[in-house]
């Protein structure tokens, strides 16, 4: 079986002979270990031409051999026509010929962290506390159901999946409404709202969701076949508060996925405790949980058992202790592991890891991974 045939037949109801493998946030990744990937310059990832972009994507494949592939949102054709990268003493420039745009681009910093090292948190100055501030700060896009009109911004994935990715599974990646709203609040604001005025918190997700839906269209039309929600923070509220609040909007991206004839995956960070049948009842076609950390555990052979099948299950290999620190004969152990609990999920299982891959971790490391959970696949 190909990459992709593994990935769908996962979703399948009687399951997969095959296991795939995969890794959630590869780019996060690629962008930490960008010059043990690839011999490519970094500055071919903002590049105007395919060539150079399909070049590093098949560089990177020599270690992270997974079975799927982040849909790639290009620049238009009209954009191409106009647009280069100019190298100066002072930087690289992507510079526009047609509107005399000149933004200089950087090398992202490992681990994204804020070059000047300010905390990476969100603090925001005059948070919305009225419906017309939220309705400003949330502008939602004109919908229509006509088709996309992406004038090439397309041709990119195209040439992938035509190519090299031809046997992967292409996917796209969104975050839930009320993981949003840590941008217009910050934590604490967030936290302090949803527990007292639950009405500005509804008003903002419900805009919020619109705008997720359209990225969930956009995506299709990209060329996706699933559908990654990343969930953020919500372990920290009452399950009933999760069930009222947040389950009705995991619901309706769930119900709009499945409408373009795509696959959902929650990935659900934090806690699961108190919370798993309301994850289960908002329908979405699979679920992920990060690996225990932070004070909870997260076993993969009880969520197995609790699923019983109902929803594809992905691991939640742990990055740190396992991946990046443990042994080979650690990392083989605990595939071997998740495997097992996959098939008493009845074969609904995606072998993965709990977190993004960590910058210290080798690329020689992921490598091994994906080696030893294709030599593991099959029955």
């Amino acid at each position: 079986m190909n990459a992709l045939e593994k990935i769908n037949c996962a979703f399948d109801p009687q399951g997969t002979p095959e296991i795939a493998a995969v890794l959630p946030y590869e780019e996060i990744y690629i962008r930490d270990r960008w010059e043990d990937l690839t011999s490519c310059p970094w500055w071919y990832r903002y590049s105007p031409e395919i060539e150079l972009q399909i070049q590093w994507w098949q560089d990177i494949r020599r270690f992270l051999d997974i079975d799927w592939f982040a849909v790639p949102f290009f620049y238009s054709r009209s954009e191409r026509k106009h647009i280069f990268i100019d190298h100066r003493i002072d930087g690289d420039y992507l510079v526009n010929s047609l509107t005399d745009l000149q933004q200089k681009i950087e090398r992202p910093a490992v681990g994204g962290w804020n070059r000047e090292g300010a905390v990476e948190s969100a603090r925001p100055v005059n948070p919305p506390d009225t419906f017309e501030e939220i309705d400003r700060r949330i502008k939602v896009p004109e919908e229509t159901d006509k088709d996309f009109n992406l004038d090439g911004r397309d041709d990119l994935a195209k040439a992938l999946m035509s190519g090299p990715a031809k046997e992967l599974c292409p996917i796209a990646h969104v975050s839930s409404p009320l993981w949003n709203c840590y941008g217009l609040w910050g934590f604490e604001g967030l936290m302090i709202r949803i527990a007292e005025r639950r009405d500005l918190v509804e008003h903002a997700c419900n805009r919020l969701l619109l705008r997720q839906l359209h990225g969930i269209r956009l995506s299709a039309a990209l060329g996706a076949k699933a559908i990654w929600i990343e969930e953020c923070m919500t372990d920290m509220i009452h399950p009933s508060v999760f069930a009222e609040l947040n389950v009705p909007l995991i619901a309706r991206m769930a119900e709009e996925i499945r409408s373009r004839g795509m696959k959902s995956i929650y990935y659900f960070c934090g806690d699961p405790r108190g919370k798993l049948e309301y994850i289960l009842s908002a329908q979405t076609d699979a679920v992920a949980f990060e690996e225990s950390k932070k004070g909870f555990s997260v076993d993969i052979e009880e969520m197995a058992e609790y699923f019983g099948g109902r929803r594809v299950l992905l691991g939640n290999i742990d990055v740190v202790n396992v991946l990046q620190n443990g042994s080979a004969d650690d990392l083989r152990s605990e595939i071997a592991r998740q495997m097992r609990a996959g098939r008493r999920n009845k074969n609904r299982f995606i072998m993965s890891v709990g977190s993004p891959v960590t910058p210290l971790t080798p690329p020689e490391r992921v490598r091994l991974y994906c080696d030893i959970a294709h030599e593991m696949s099959a029955l």
